[in-house]
């Protein structure tokens, strides 16, 4: 029996607009009067889904990636960086010319070019690049030209003084290795082809799912998660039920025990109906 169910967040729980549409939003509340939990398991910090879930009362929050778990009463599991490694990420992003986001439990702080591509808007856009967009040309203009490009730009932001739980770096896919050994101490997860998340080593989105489900006393068979990106694999394959949205990439559907409509044609809903989540 399923007993809590965690949604990814862009091209899974939103629409191409950016918002949750009412098909999806009276299916949640549907399970939740059934005595299902539901939540989301995502990318973002809780600054981003502050705006961008006001409509649901959602159960629990699995955000950055699985690094700060809570609920409407109390942090869950906290699992935020060391120290140590996030000066070497800040070092990293200083000597390289890197655009660089940290993210606490409050607030997002660092480049401004990344913090306008953290928009809602800009996170829609970004899906419908082509792949043959030149990447690599960007990232250098960028590295090049930066308005705010200055020495050790990141090593004096105020947000160091806090917590750090995820550290979102532009970076191409073609450059995984290169970070990997430049960044021993962290593991990366992706929800675009073009910026990646860092986070601390061991954690992740199944991390943040199994604190809370043990929290609950709740075990992975009784959980079901929906997601559409390469970074929502693991959970999909952890938990009773995997869905995949009919939007999802090609890996990610290969990965779950259920592909269901897309994100724009009631995808949530009709799998909850399908599992007979809701009736």
């Amino acid at each position: 029996m399923i007993k809590a169910i965690f949604f990814d967040v862009d091209g899974t729980l939103l629409s191409r607009n950016g918002r949750v549409s009412k098909s999806t939003k009276k299916a949640i509340a549907s399970a939740q009067k059934n005595g299902v939990l539901c939540g989301v398991s995502t990318g973002r910090g809780p600054r981003s889904l502050r705006r961008i879930i006001k409509d649901l009362n959602l159960d629990m929050f699995v955000t950055y990636n699985g690094q700060l778990v809570y609920d409407d009463h109390q942090v869950i599991y906290s699992h935020p960086f060391e120290e140590a490694v996030i000066d070497e990420i800040v070092k990293y992003a200083n000597n390289n010319s890197r655009q660089l986001l940290l993210g606490s439990a409050k607030q997002v702080e660092g480049s401004l070019t990344m913090r306008i591509g953290e928009s809602s808007f800009v996170r829609r856009v970004i899906r419908f690049v082509p792949k043959k967009f030149p990447i690599r040309t960007v990232k250098l203009g960028l590295q090049k030209f930066s308005p705010n490009r200055r020495k050790e730009r990141y090593s004096k932001l105020a947000i160091l003084n806090e917590p750090i739980y995820q550290c979102m770096m532009f970076g191409a896919e073609y450059e995984n290795e290169k970070l990997k050994k430049a960044l021993p101490n962290c593991d990366f997860q992706r929800s675009n082809p073009y910026t990646v998340d860092l986070v601390p080593k061991g954690g992740s989105k199944v991390q943040g799912i199994k604190q809370f489900l043990a929290y609950k006393g709740m075990a992975f068979e009784e959980a079901m998660a929906f997601g559409d990106h390469l970074n929502d694999i693991e959970m999909l394959k952890v938990v009773g039920i995997g869905v995949a949205m009919g939007n999802a990439q090609e890996g990610t559907k290969e990965s779950a025990d259920f592909v269901t409509d897309s994100h724009q044609h009631q995808g949530i809903e009709k799998a909850l109906r399908h599992f007979k989540v809701i009736d």
